[in-house]
Protein backbone atom coordinates (compact mmCIF):
# COMPACT_ATOMS: atom_id res chain seq x y z
CA UNK A 1 0.00 0.00 0.00
CA UNK A 2 1.15 3.38 -0.57
CA UNK A 3 1.64 6.01 2.45
CA UNK A 4 0.33 9.28 1.91
CA UNK A 5 -0.07 12.69 3.56
CA UNK A 6 -2.92 14.81 2.62
CA UNK A 7 -3.32 18.46 2.66
CA UNK A 8 -6.12 20.08 1.14
CA UNK A 9 -5.49 23.81 0.49
CA UNK A 10 -7.77 26.49 -0.94
CA UNK A 11 -5.26 28.71 -2.92
CA UNK A 12 -7.68 31.67 -2.96
CA UNK A 13 -8.08 31.85 0.99
CA UNK A 14 -4.83 29.74 2.05
CA UNK A 15 -7.19 27.79 4.35
CA UNK A 16 -7.88 24.26 4.96
CA UNK A 17 -10.71 23.31 2.37
CA UNK A 18 -12.07 19.81 0.42
CA UNK A 19 -13.33 22.10 -2.29
CA UNK A 20 -11.84 23.85 -5.29
CA UNK A 21 -8.18 23.75 -6.13
CA UNK A 22 -6.50 20.50 -3.80
CA UNK A 23 -3.52 19.70 -3.39
CA UNK A 24 -2.22 16.09 -2.89
CA UNK A 25 1.03 15.56 -1.22
CA UNK A 26 2.08 12.01 -2.01
CA UNK A 27 4.62 9.66 -1.03
CA UNK A 28 6.15 6.62 -3.01
CA UNK A 29 6.01 3.48 -0.99
CA UNK A 30 8.52 3.60 1.54
CA UNK A 31 12.05 2.07 0.61
CA UNK A 32 15.48 3.03 2.06
CA UNK A 33 14.54 6.48 3.66
CA UNK A 34 10.82 7.28 5.27
CA UNK A 35 11.13 10.91 3.76
CA UNK A 36 11.20 10.36 0.01
CA UNK A 37 10.72 14.13 -2.16
CA UNK A 38 7.08 15.30 -1.87
CA UNK A 39 5.24 14.86 -5.52
CA UNK A 40 2.12 17.24 -5.89
CA UNK A 41 -1.16 16.35 -7.52
CA UNK A 42 -3.62 19.59 -8.05
CA UNK A 43 -7.24 18.77 -8.48
CA UNK A 44 -10.01 21.07 -9.47
CA UNK A 45 -12.51 19.10 -7.58
CA UNK A 46 -13.54 16.89 -4.63
CA UNK A 47 -11.46 13.44 -4.55
CA UNK A 48 -13.40 10.81 -4.85
CA UNK A 49 -14.19 9.51 -1.43
CA UNK A 50 -13.15 5.43 -2.84
CA UNK A 51 -9.79 7.22 -3.81
CA UNK A 52 -8.90 8.18 -0.46
CA UNK A 53 -10.04 5.40 1.04
CA UNK A 54 -7.52 3.29 -1.01
CA UNK A 55 -4.51 5.03 0.93
CA UNK A 56 -3.53 5.27 4.82
CA UNK A 57 -1.72 8.03 6.43
CA UNK A 58 1.67 7.46 7.63
CA UNK A 59 2.57 8.63 11.42
CA UNK A 60 5.29 9.99 10.64
CA UNK A 61 4.47 13.23 8.90
CA UNK A 62 3.70 16.22 10.89
CA UNK A 63 2.23 19.84 10.26
CA UNK A 64 4.41 22.60 9.49
CA UNK A 65 4.24 26.33 11.09
CA UNK A 66 7.96 26.03 12.12
CA UNK A 67 9.41 29.90 13.06
CA UNK A 68 13.06 30.53 12.90
CA UNK A 69 14.75 33.36 14.74
CA UNK A 70 16.56 35.25 12.09
CA UNK A 71 20.03 36.82 12.60
CA UNK A 72 19.49 39.52 9.94
CA UNK A 73 15.91 40.82 11.11
CA UNK A 74 16.87 40.00 14.68
CA UNK A 75 13.55 38.18 15.30
CA UNK A 76 11.63 34.77 15.50
CA UNK A 77 9.59 34.40 12.03
CA UNK A 78 7.86 32.25 10.59
CA UNK A 79 8.89 30.10 7.70
CA UNK A 80 8.02 30.42 4.22
CA UNK A 81 10.30 28.70 1.78
CA UNK A 82 10.90 30.30 -1.47
CA UNK A 83 9.02 27.33 -3.68
CA UNK A 84 6.37 25.20 -1.99
CA UNK A 85 6.75 21.47 -0.60
CA UNK A 86 11.19 22.13 -1.73
CA UNK A 87 14.72 24.32 0.64
CA UNK A 88 17.32 25.48 -0.26
CA UNK A 89 20.33 25.68 2.88
CA UNK A 90 23.62 26.24 2.67
CA UNK A 91 26.42 25.61 5.44
CA UNK A 92 29.44 27.06 5.75
CA UNK A 93 31.70 23.74 6.07
CA UNK A 94 35.25 23.63 7.69
CA UNK A 95 38.71 25.15 6.25
CA UNK A 96 40.19 21.67 6.53
CA UNK A 97 43.91 22.63 8.12
CA UNK A 98 43.00 20.57 10.85
CA UNK A 99 40.64 18.06 12.82
CA UNK A 100 37.56 19.82 13.18
CA UNK A 101 36.97 19.99 16.95
CA UNK A 102 33.31 19.76 18.41
CA UNK A 103 32.77 23.24 19.00
CA UNK A 104 32.59 23.36 14.91
CA UNK A 105 30.44 20.05 15.02
CA UNK A 106 28.08 22.02 17.20
CA UNK A 107 27.67 24.18 14.23
CA UNK A 108 27.13 22.26 11.95
CA UNK A 109 24.43 19.94 14.03
CA UNK A 110 22.26 23.03 13.62
CA UNK A 111 21.76 22.60 10.54
CA UNK A 112 21.77 18.50 10.45
CA UNK A 113 18.81 19.07 12.93
CA UNK A 114 17.23 21.68 10.80
CA UNK A 115 17.59 19.89 7.84
CA UNK A 116 15.67 16.58 9.60
CA UNK A 117 13.17 18.70 10.96
CA UNK A 118 12.27 20.18 7.59
CA UNK A 119 12.25 16.68 6.18
CA UNK A 120 10.23 14.96 9.11
CA UNK A 121 7.71 18.27 8.35
CA UNK A 122 7.13 16.56 4.54
CA UNK A 123 9.87 19.34 2.52
CA UNK A 124 12.73 18.07 0.10
CA UNK A 125 15.75 19.90 1.32
CA UNK A 126 18.55 21.07 -1.22
CA UNK A 127 21.64 20.95 1.41
CA UNK A 128 24.74 22.61 0.37
CA UNK A 129 28.01 22.65 2.72
CA UNK A 130 31.50 23.81 1.23
CA UNK A 131 34.51 22.57 2.09
CA UNK A 132 36.93 25.81 2.25
CA UNK A 133 40.41 24.63 0.80
CA UNK A 134 41.96 28.00 -0.21
CA UNK A 135 42.14 31.98 0.46
CA UNK A 136 41.26 31.80 3.94
CA UNK A 137 44.06 33.67 5.56
CA UNK A 138 44.76 34.18 9.10
CA UNK A 139 43.76 37.79 8.75
CA UNK A 140 40.50 37.48 8.04
CA UNK A 141 38.61 37.72 11.17
CA UNK A 142 39.82 41.16 11.12
CA UNK A 143 38.15 41.68 7.88
CA UNK A 144 41.40 43.28 6.06
CA UNK A 145 42.76 39.36 4.05
CA UNK A 146 46.06 39.58 5.46
CA UNK A 147 48.03 36.96 6.75
CA UNK A 148 49.02 33.45 5.64
CA UNK A 149 46.95 31.03 3.97
CA UNK A 150 45.98 29.01 6.58
CA UNK A 151 46.14 25.08 4.81
CA UNK A 152 49.74 26.01 3.60
CA UNK A 153 50.98 27.35 7.10
CA UNK A 154 49.29 23.48 8.03
CA UNK A 155 51.28 22.11 5.28
CA UNK A 156 54.20 23.63 5.55
CA UNK A 157 54.81 22.81 9.78
CA UNK A 158 53.82 19.19 9.02
CA UNK A 159 56.08 18.76 6.06
CA UNK A 160 59.28 20.23 7.89
CA UNK A 161 59.92 22.75 5.02
CA UNK A 162 63.54 22.33 3.97
CA UNK A 163 64.45 19.12 6.44
CA UNK A 164 65.94 16.93 3.96
CA UNK A 165 64.91 18.81 1.19
CA UNK A 166 61.49 18.61 1.34
CA UNK A 167 59.41 21.44 -0.67
CA UNK A 168 56.02 22.19 0.39
CA UNK A 169 54.18 22.80 -3.63
CA UNK A 170 50.65 21.44 -4.24
CA UNK A 171 50.81 18.49 -4.29
CA UNK A 172 51.60 18.56 -0.46
CA UNK A 173 49.01 21.08 0.28
CA UNK A 174 46.18 19.37 -1.04
CA UNK A 175 47.72 16.07 0.87
CA UNK A 176 46.93 18.28 3.58
CA UNK A 177 43.09 19.23 2.34
CA UNK A 178 42.61 15.41 1.84
CA UNK A 179 43.61 14.25 4.99
CA UNK A 180 41.50 16.64 7.10
CA UNK A 181 38.24 16.47 4.55
CA UNK A 182 38.20 12.56 5.16
CA UNK A 183 39.03 12.71 9.01
CA UNK A 184 35.73 15.71 8.86
CA UNK A 185 33.80 13.35 6.86
CA UNK A 186 34.39 10.20 8.77
CA UNK A 187 33.47 12.35 11.89
CA UNK A 188 29.67 13.25 10.35
CA UNK A 189 29.57 9.45 9.79
CA UNK A 190 30.28 9.02 13.18
CA UNK A 191 27.56 11.71 14.33
CA UNK A 192 25.50 10.15 11.97
CA UNK A 193 25.00 13.43 9.94
CA UNK A 194 22.94 13.04 6.92
CA UNK A 195 25.06 13.75 3.56
CA UNK A 196 24.39 17.07 1.91
CA UNK A 197 23.13 16.62 -1.81
CA UNK A 198 26.27 19.10 -2.72
CA UNK A 199 30.37 19.23 -1.26
CA UNK A 200 31.64 21.59 -3.40
CA UNK A 201 35.37 22.52 -2.27
CA UNK A 202 36.31 26.46 -3.06
CA UNK A 203 39.05 25.23 -5.22
CA UNK A 204 36.88 23.62 -7.91
CA UNK A 205 34.47 27.35 -7.69
CA UNK A 206 37.12 29.43 -9.36
CA UNK A 207 35.51 30.20 -12.68
CA UNK A 208 32.61 31.42 -10.99
CA UNK A 209 34.64 33.73 -8.04
CA UNK A 210 36.81 35.63 -11.22
CA UNK A 211 33.24 36.00 -12.99
CA UNK A 212 31.50 37.34 -9.71
CA UNK A 213 34.59 39.37 -9.41
CA UNK A 214 34.24 40.95 -13.23
CA UNK A 215 30.29 41.67 -12.50
CA UNK A 216 30.93 43.28 -9.78
CA UNK A 217 34.06 45.51 -11.24
CA UNK A 218 31.28 46.69 -14.04
CA UNK A 219 28.95 47.58 -11.71
CA UNK A 220 31.47 50.08 -9.65
CA UNK A 221 31.02 48.33 -6.44
CA UNK A 222 34.84 46.97 -6.73
CA UNK A 223 38.35 47.98 -7.70
CA UNK A 224 41.78 47.12 -8.26
CA UNK A 225 44.81 47.68 -6.47
CA UNK A 226 48.58 46.40 -7.20
CA UNK A 227 47.81 43.50 -4.68
CA UNK A 228 44.40 42.69 -5.51
CA UNK A 229 40.45 43.63 -6.29
CA UNK A 230 38.56 44.70 -3.03
CA UNK A 231 34.94 45.11 -2.53
CA UNK A 232 33.89 48.77 -1.91
CA UNK A 233 31.91 48.88 1.25
CA UNK A 234 30.82 52.24 1.09
CA UNK A 235 29.07 51.04 -2.84
CA UNK A 236 26.37 48.99 -0.48
CA UNK A 237 24.44 50.95 2.05
CA UNK A 238 23.24 48.01 3.73
CA UNK A 239 26.88 46.76 4.67
CA UNK A 240 26.62 45.92 8.65
CA UNK A 241 22.84 45.01 8.74
CA UNK A 242 23.51 42.02 9.62
CA UNK A 243 26.24 41.98 12.23
CA UNK A 244 25.93 45.46 13.66
CA UNK A 245 29.26 46.39 12.54
CA UNK A 246 28.09 49.26 9.91
CA UNK A 247 30.95 51.67 8.46
CA UNK A 248 30.41 54.44 11.47
CA UNK A 249 30.37 51.74 13.82
CA UNK A 250 33.80 50.10 12.39
CA UNK A 251 35.53 53.46 11.74
CA UNK A 252 34.86 54.26 16.07
CA UNK A 253 36.91 51.14 16.91
CA UNK A 254 36.67 47.27 15.13
CA UNK A 255 39.50 45.94 14.48
CA UNK A 256 40.81 46.84 11.29
CA UNK A 257 44.31 47.18 9.70
CA UNK A 258 45.16 50.36 7.90
CA UNK A 259 45.81 49.83 4.31
CA UNK A 260 46.93 52.33 1.80
CA UNK A 261 46.00 50.69 -0.92
CA UNK A 262 42.58 50.26 0.21
CA UNK A 263 40.21 53.21 -0.54
CA UNK A 264 38.18 51.93 3.22
CA UNK A 265 39.65 49.92 5.18
CA UNK A 266 36.69 47.88 5.49
CA UNK A 267 37.12 46.76 2.52
CA UNK A 268 37.71 43.48 1.78
CA UNK A 269 39.54 41.43 -0.80
CA UNK A 270 38.10 39.28 -3.46
CA UNK A 271 40.69 38.22 -5.15
CA UNK A 272 44.82 38.38 -4.22
CA UNK A 273 47.24 39.01 -6.73
CA UNK A 274 50.60 36.53 -6.09
CA UNK A 275 52.45 39.82 -5.80
CA UNK A 276 54.19 40.90 -2.50
CA UNK A 277 53.58 39.37 0.66
CA UNK A 278 51.60 36.60 -1.25
CA UNK A 279 54.35 36.19 -4.36
CA UNK A 280 54.82 32.90 -2.86
CA UNK A 281 51.52 31.35 -2.40
CA UNK A 282 51.43 27.75 -3.66
CA UNK A 283 48.12 27.42 -4.89
CA UNK A 284 47.26 30.09 -7.66
CA UNK A 285 45.17 30.45 -10.73
CA UNK A 286 45.11 32.73 -13.60
CA UNK A 287 42.48 35.74 -14.09
CA UNK A 288 42.20 38.74 -15.80
CA UNK A 289 44.76 40.74 -13.24
CA UNK A 290 47.32 37.81 -13.54
CA UNK A 291 48.28 35.15 -11.42
CA UNK A 292 46.41 34.78 -7.81
CA UNK A 293 43.83 33.66 -5.63
CA UNK A 294 40.06 34.04 -3.97
CA UNK A 295 39.49 35.87 -1.44
CA UNK A 296 37.50 34.02 1.66
CA UNK A 297 34.45 35.41 1.53
CA UNK A 298 33.47 35.52 -2.01
CA UNK A 299 34.16 31.35 -2.10
CA UNK A 300 30.46 31.00 -0.20
CA UNK A 301 28.89 33.68 -2.06
CA UNK A 302 29.93 31.74 -5.58
CA UNK A 303 29.46 28.04 -4.51
CA UNK A 304 26.20 28.80 -2.82
CA UNK A 305 24.69 30.71 -5.77
CA UNK A 306 26.31 27.75 -8.25
CA UNK A 307 23.90 24.74 -6.46
CA UNK A 308 21.42 27.07 -5.06
CA UNK A 309 20.47 29.89 -7.44
CA UNK A 310 20.61 33.69 -6.50
CA UNK A 311 18.07 33.34 -3.75
CA UNK A 312 17.37 30.58 -1.35
CA UNK A 313 15.29 29.85 2.03
CA UNK A 314 18.76 29.66 4.54
CA UNK A 315 22.04 29.59 5.41
CA UNK A 316 23.10 28.64 8.48
CA UNK A 317 26.68 28.69 10.40
CA UNK A 318 28.56 29.61 13.21
CA UNK A 319 28.39 32.84 15.51
CA UNK A 320 31.65 33.66 14.64
CA UNK A 321 31.14 33.76 10.97
CA UNK A 322 28.66 36.67 11.29
CA UNK A 323 31.20 39.03 11.10
CA UNK A 324 33.25 39.95 8.65
CA UNK A 325 32.26 36.35 6.54
CA UNK A 326 28.78 36.21 6.22
CA UNK A 327 28.29 40.39 6.21
CA UNK A 328 30.87 40.21 3.53
CA UNK A 329 28.66 37.86 1.54
CA UNK A 330 25.40 39.49 1.84
CA UNK A 331 27.27 42.06 0.00
CA UNK A 332 28.95 40.64 -2.63
CA UNK A 333 25.67 38.57 -3.78
CA UNK A 334 23.36 41.71 -3.24
CA UNK A 335 25.81 43.70 -5.35
CA UNK A 336 26.72 40.97 -8.01
CA UNK A 337 23.01 39.87 -8.48
CA UNK A 338 19.26 41.94 -8.62
CA UNK A 339 19.97 43.89 -5.11
CA UNK A 340 17.63 41.47 -3.36
CA UNK A 341 18.41 39.36 -0.58
CA UNK A 342 20.17 36.49 -1.72
CA UNK A 343 18.84 34.45 1.99
CA UNK A 344 15.98 34.77 3.35
CA UNK A 345 16.99 33.64 7.06
CA UNK A 346 20.11 33.42 8.81
CA UNK A 347 20.48 30.63 11.39
CA UNK A 348 23.38 30.84 13.77
CA UNK A 349 24.42 28.69 16.76
CA UNK A 350 26.30 29.98 19.45
CA UNK A 351 29.82 29.06 21.00
CA UNK A 352 30.66 26.18 23.00
CA UNK A 353 32.13 27.35 26.21
CA UNK A 354 35.05 25.56 28.33
CA UNK A 355 34.96 27.32 31.90
CA UNK A 356 34.92 31.24 31.15
CA UNK A 357 36.01 30.81 27.51
CA UNK A 358 35.10 30.25 24.11
CA UNK A 359 36.21 26.86 22.62
CA UNK A 360 38.95 27.61 20.15
CA UNK A 361 42.05 26.92 18.36
CA UNK A 362 43.67 29.80 18.67
CA UNK A 363 43.20 29.24 22.42
CA UNK A 364 43.58 25.92 22.34
CA UNK A 365 41.50 24.58 24.48
CA UNK A 366 39.88 22.66 21.98
CA UNK A 367 38.24 18.88 22.23
CA UNK A 368 38.04 16.57 18.66
CA UNK A 369 35.61 13.51 18.09
CA UNK A 370 38.48 11.32 19.41
CA UNK A 371 39.35 12.82 22.56
CA UNK A 372 35.10 11.81 23.67
CA UNK A 373 35.84 8.93 22.72
CA UNK A 374 38.59 8.38 24.83
CA UNK A 375 36.81 9.67 27.58
CA UNK A 376 34.34 6.58 26.89
CA UNK A 377 31.68 8.53 25.17
CA UNK A 378 30.11 7.45 22.06
CA UNK A 379 29.57 9.95 19.48
CA UNK A 380 25.99 9.44 19.66
CA UNK A 381 26.44 11.05 23.31
CA UNK A 382 27.87 14.25 22.72
CA UNK A 383 25.20 14.24 19.78
CA UNK A 384 22.31 13.79 22.42
CA UNK A 385 24.70 16.48 24.66
CA UNK A 386 24.91 19.07 21.85
CA UNK A 387 21.17 18.92 20.90
CA UNK A 388 20.10 18.89 24.80
CA UNK A 389 20.97 22.64 24.80
CA UNK A 390 19.12 25.23 22.44
CA UNK A 391 20.95 26.39 19.51
CA UNK A 392 20.64 30.01 20.75
CA UNK A 393 22.64 29.25 24.24
CA UNK A 394 25.87 28.50 24.86
CA UNK A 395 26.58 25.19 26.13
CA UNK A 396 29.76 25.43 28.76
CA UNK A 397 30.94 21.83 27.90
CA UNK A 398 32.02 19.72 31.19
CA UNK A 399 32.19 15.51 31.58
CA UNK A 400 29.49 15.71 34.06
CA UNK A 401 27.18 17.26 31.11
CA UNK A 402 28.28 14.37 28.83
CA UNK A 403 27.77 11.50 31.10
CA UNK A 404 24.40 12.47 32.02
CA UNK A 405 23.43 13.06 28.53
CA UNK A 406 24.74 9.55 28.30
CA UNK A 407 22.13 8.34 30.74
CA UNK A 408 19.14 9.98 29.67
CA UNK A 409 20.08 8.91 25.85
CA UNK A 410 20.12 5.68 27.28
CA UNK A 411 16.60 5.91 28.93
CA UNK A 412 15.33 6.97 25.73
CA UNK A 413 16.52 4.23 23.71
CA UNK A 414 15.32 1.66 26.60
CA UNK A 415 11.74 3.27 26.07
CA UNK A 416 12.09 2.89 22.62
CA UNK A 417 13.08 -0.99 22.86
CA UNK A 418 10.26 -1.67 24.85
CA UNK A 419 7.74 0.30 22.27
CA UNK A 420 9.14 -1.94 19.32
CA UNK A 421 8.88 -4.49 20.89
CA UNK A 422 4.78 -5.01 21.52
CA UNK A 423 2.01 -4.98 19.29
CA UNK A 424 0.05 -1.41 19.16
CA UNK A 425 -2.68 0.61 17.42
CA UNK A 426 -1.40 3.51 15.33
CA UNK A 427 -3.41 7.08 15.70
CA UNK A 428 -4.67 7.07 18.59
CA UNK A 429 -5.55 10.14 20.46
CA UNK A 430 -3.47 10.26 23.57
CA UNK A 431 -0.54 9.42 20.84
CA UNK A 432 -1.40 12.50 18.32
CA UNK A 433 -1.29 14.46 21.20
CA UNK A 434 1.67 13.96 22.26
CA UNK A 435 3.01 14.16 18.52
CA UNK A 436 1.12 17.22 18.50
CA UNK A 437 3.31 18.85 21.92
CA UNK A 438 6.88 17.31 19.78
CA UNK A 439 5.87 19.16 17.08
CA UNK A 440 4.98 22.29 18.57
CA UNK A 441 8.38 22.41 20.63
CA UNK A 442 10.55 21.96 17.57
CA UNK A 443 8.49 24.32 15.58
CA UNK A 444 9.57 26.87 18.00
CA UNK A 445 12.38 27.72 16.46
CA UNK A 446 13.96 24.40 16.72
CA UNK A 447 13.43 23.99 21.20
CA UNK A 448 15.07 21.28 21.16
CA UNK A 449 14.86 21.34 25.44
CA UNK A 450 11.30 21.60 25.44
CA UNK A 451 11.64 18.60 22.65
CA UNK A 452 12.69 16.39 24.90
CA UNK A 453 10.76 17.17 28.28
CA UNK A 454 8.14 16.06 25.87
CA UNK A 455 9.94 12.81 25.58
CA UNK A 456 10.71 12.03 29.21
CA UNK A 457 6.86 12.65 29.51
CA UNK A 458 5.91 10.67 27.01
CA UNK A 459 7.78 8.12 28.08
CA UNK A 460 6.16 8.32 31.86
CA UNK A 461 2.44 8.13 30.55
CA UNK A 462 2.83 5.37 28.24
CA UNK A 463 3.92 3.24 30.93
CA UNK A 464 1.81 3.78 33.08
CA UNK A 465 -0.77 3.31 30.98
CA UNK A 466 0.38 0.30 29.45
CA UNK A 467 0.16 0.76 25.80
CA UNK A 468 3.31 1.02 25.06
CA UNK A 469 2.61 -0.04 21.33
CA UNK A 470 0.82 2.69 20.02
CA UNK A 471 3.81 4.85 20.19
CA UNK A 472 5.66 3.43 17.51
CA UNK A 473 5.29 5.72 14.62
CA UNK A 474 6.17 8.82 17.50
CA UNK A 475 9.12 7.13 18.03
CA UNK A 476 9.97 6.33 14.48
CA UNK A 477 9.38 10.76 14.47
CA UNK A 478 11.75 11.12 17.27
CA UNK A 479 14.67 9.26 15.64
CA UNK A 480 14.39 10.92 12.42
CA UNK A 481 14.41 14.69 14.25
CA UNK A 482 17.11 13.77 16.78
CA UNK A 483 19.26 11.43 14.74
CA UNK A 484 21.06 10.16 17.96
CA UNK A 485 18.68 6.89 18.67
CA UNK A 486 20.14 4.25 16.41
CA UNK A 487 18.31 1.38 16.76
CA UNK A 488 20.90 -1.21 15.78
CA UNK A 489 23.59 0.67 17.96
CA UNK A 490 25.50 -1.60 20.23
CA UNK A 491 26.70 -1.53 23.46
CA UNK A 492 30.69 -2.29 23.54
CA UNK A 493 31.37 -3.75 26.94
CA UNK A 494 34.56 -4.30 28.11
CA UNK A 495 35.14 -7.96 28.10
CA UNK A 496 36.06 -7.81 31.93
CA UNK A 497 32.89 -6.15 32.90
CA UNK A 498 31.23 -9.39 30.45
CA UNK A 499 33.44 -11.85 32.83
CA UNK A 500 32.17 -10.51 35.42
CA UNK A 501 28.47 -10.52 34.60
CA UNK A 502 29.54 -14.12 33.59
CA UNK A 503 30.39 -14.79 37.21
CA UNK A 504 27.25 -13.40 39.09
CA UNK A 505 25.31 -15.20 36.65
CA UNK A 506 27.02 -18.62 37.85
CA UNK A 507 26.82 -17.55 41.42
CA UNK A 508 22.31 -16.54 40.90
CA UNK A 509 22.26 -19.81 39.63
CA UNK A 510 24.29 -21.75 43.02
CA UNK A 511 22.21 -19.21 44.45
CA UNK A 512 24.89 -17.37 46.11
CA UNK A 513 23.19 -14.02 46.37
CA UNK A 514 26.26 -12.11 48.95
CA UNK A 515 28.26 -13.33 46.01
CA UNK A 516 26.15 -12.27 43.05
CA UNK A 517 25.64 -8.57 45.09
CA UNK A 518 29.18 -8.22 45.33
CA UNK A 519 30.13 -8.38 41.90
CA UNK A 520 27.22 -6.15 40.94
CA UNK A 521 29.52 -3.53 43.06
CA UNK A 522 32.20 -4.28 41.17
CA UNK A 523 30.50 -3.74 37.41
CA UNK A 524 29.16 -0.63 38.82
CA UNK A 525 32.55 0.53 39.82
CA UNK A 526 34.03 -0.22 36.68
CA UNK A 527 30.79 2.39 35.25
CA UNK A 528 28.08 -0.11 34.29
CA UNK A 529 24.84 -1.52 35.98
CA UNK A 530 23.22 -4.73 35.75
CA UNK A 531 19.53 -5.18 35.09
CA UNK A 532 17.82 -9.01 35.76
CA UNK A 533 15.03 -9.22 33.04
CA UNK A 534 13.08 -11.84 31.96
CA UNK A 535 15.48 -12.18 28.81
CA UNK A 536 18.30 -12.56 30.98
CA UNK A 537 20.83 -9.72 31.92
CA UNK A 538 21.09 -6.57 30.40
CA UNK A 539 24.59 -4.55 30.99
CA UNK A 540 24.12 -0.97 30.39
CA UNK A 541 27.10 1.77 30.40
CA UNK A 542 26.37 4.46 33.37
Amino acid sequence: MHHVRFSFIDRKSTKKSIGKSLQLQLHPMMSESPFPPVRTILFRKHVPAFFLSTFSVPPYTLPMSLTLYNSLTKKEEKFVPIKEGEVGMYTCGPTVYGRPHIGNYSSFLLADLLRRWLEVSGYSVTHVKNITDVGHLTGDTNADADGDDKIEKQAKEEGAEGAEGVEVNTESVMAIVKKYSDEYIADEKLLNFREPEHRPLASETIPEMIAMTETLLKKNHAYETDDGVYFDVTSFSDYGKLSGNTLDNLSAGARINIDEKKKNPADFALWKKCVGVNANHILRWDSPWGEGFPGWHIECSCMSEKFLGSEFDIHTGGEDLIFPHHECEIAQSQCSGSGKPNVHYWVHKRFIDMGDTKMSKSLGNVLTLPDIENMGFSPLDLRYYLLSVHYRTNLTFTQKGLEDAHKARRKIMEWMREVEGVEGTEGTEEVEDWKEKFSDAMNSDLNTPAALAVIFDCMSSSRNEGNRGDFKGFVQIIRETFGCFDPEEKEDVPQAVLDLAQKRVEARQNKDFEASDSIRDEILARGYEVKDTPEGQKIIKM
